[in-house]
Formats: structure tokens, sequence, C-alpha cells
């Protein structure tokens, strides 16, 4: 008995099986390539982001040692110790809008400032001292140290994303909105905050403006008069460090 002689439909099938399995095979490869691609780029990200953070660290620890050791000259030579002068404001609103006029309440929308207990990061200019002095009746300043700042920016640190207020619980988020700015993670937030850097307005204003509590123990009694007089409005320069702890 003769070989049967097999058809066309026969060759085609398992030939299609045959170039959807290579397809198959060959989509498999490609996504693990990807994968491991992603996982190497993550790791260099990671390494990047560690060295900058060691550099940050590094930084701010020989600032402080300068700051010392320029008190102890100074103390040596019985000089006054004059402090460089302050880059930058942490403002909180301490006060509502009752028998608020229009311009006060206009500069506190232009700061952001628009609930009570919210604060901002403000670059110290000309502008922006003029701009304060008129809404001090409504808030409480003063000059963070880089304690302030990062314990505001990881414990209530959101960024605006598409307009919408989002937590800061991953890297990515900051690179995908400030990564042009070569402000790839957190403590590059922190430190283009901290130091006031070229790209200061761009950081602030990613910053959702933040959402702090009551001060533990309560404000003060006489809360609505200036610092100085015993109240909380006003500039209370380092003090507002001792505030902002209070509040976050």
């Amino acid at each position: 008995m003769g070989a049967t002689v097999p058809t066309n439909d026969q060759i085609l099938v398992p030939e299609t099986l045959l170039k959807k399995r290579k397809s198959q095979e060959k989509a498999r490869a490609e996504r693990t390539d990807a994968i491991e691609k992603k996982k190497a780029a993550n790791k260099e990200k990671r390494q990047v982001i560690f060295k900058r953070a060691e550099k940050y660290v590094q930084e701010y620890r020989d600032a402080e040692r300068e700051k010392i050791r320029l008190h102890r000259v100074a103390k040596a030579e019985d000089s006054a110790f004059v402090p460089a002068e302050a880059k930058l404001i942490f403002v909180v609103r301490i006060k509502g809008i009752n028998k608020m006029p229009p311009k006060p309440r206009k500069i506190l929308q232009l700061l952001r400032l628009l609930q009570i207990n919210n604060g901002v990061f403000v670059k110290v200019t000309k502008a922006i001292t003029e701009m304060l002095k008129v809404v001090e009746p409504w808030i409480a300043y003063g000059y963070p140290n880089l304690k302030t700042v990062k314990e505001l920016v990881y414990k209530r640190g959101y960024g605006k994303v598409n307009k919408q207020r989002v937590a800061l619980t991953d890297n990515a988020i900051v690179e995908e909105n400030l990564g042009k700015y070569g402000i790839v993670c957190v403590e590059d937030l922190i430190h283009e905050i901290y130091t006031v850097g070229p790209n200061f307005k761009q950081a602030s204003n990613f910053l959702w403006p933040f959402k702090l509590s009551n001060p533990t123990g309560g404000f003060r009694p006489r809360k609505f008069k200036h610092f100085i007089e015993g109240g909380d409005l006003g500039n209370r320069e380092e003090a507002i460090n001792a505030l902002v702890r209070q509040m976050n």
C-alpha cells in the first residue's frame, strides 16, 4: 500500500503552529530582555541616588563645620559672629479670613496659603519680604533648618501631579515631574529647597502646600499678638523650627 500524500491543509497547520510558537518565543525573549534592562537601569539609578545622598550629607556637614569655625574665630577675636543671610523662609498660616481686606487675601492666595495651618517654602527676595509684611497678622514664619526641611518633606510631603495631590512615596514621582531639572529623588528635592538652588521655583511649586496640625499644647494664649510680644504672629527667625516640630 503506497504512502498517503498529505493535503495542503495538513501541511499548513504545523507551519502555522510553528510560526505562532516562534512569535511567542520572540515576544518572551523580548520581555525577558526588557525586564533585565529595567533591572540594570534601576540598579544604576539607585547607585546614583545613593552617591548623591552621600554627597549632600558631606556638603551639609562641611557647611555646619564652617559655621562652627567662623563662630570660634569671632569668639577668639572678641567680635560678634554675623551668620550668612537666610535665603529660605517657611511660612505657615495661623489665622482665618475673618475681616480680611482684599490685598492680604490676594497675597495669601499667591503664596498658596488658602487654609489655616497650610505651610510653604519661599525664597527670600525683596518682593517676598514686602508681601510677608502685609500678611503678617495672619502668618508665622522664619528660617527653617535642614532637619525641619527634611521632616516636612518626608512626613508631610505631597507633589502636584496633573493638578492632583500625590504622596511622595516613590522617587519615580519626583523624577517624572522634576527630572528635566536634574531633580530625580526626594533627597535632590530637599537639597534644592534647603540650598535655594537654581530650580527652587520649580521644586517649591511642585510641592503641594503642607497641611500641618495644630501645635501640641496649642498656640500661645496671646496667639494673635506678634511673636516678640509673646504671641505667635510674624517673623520668629530660627524659632520657626520649634513651632513646625510641634505642628508636624
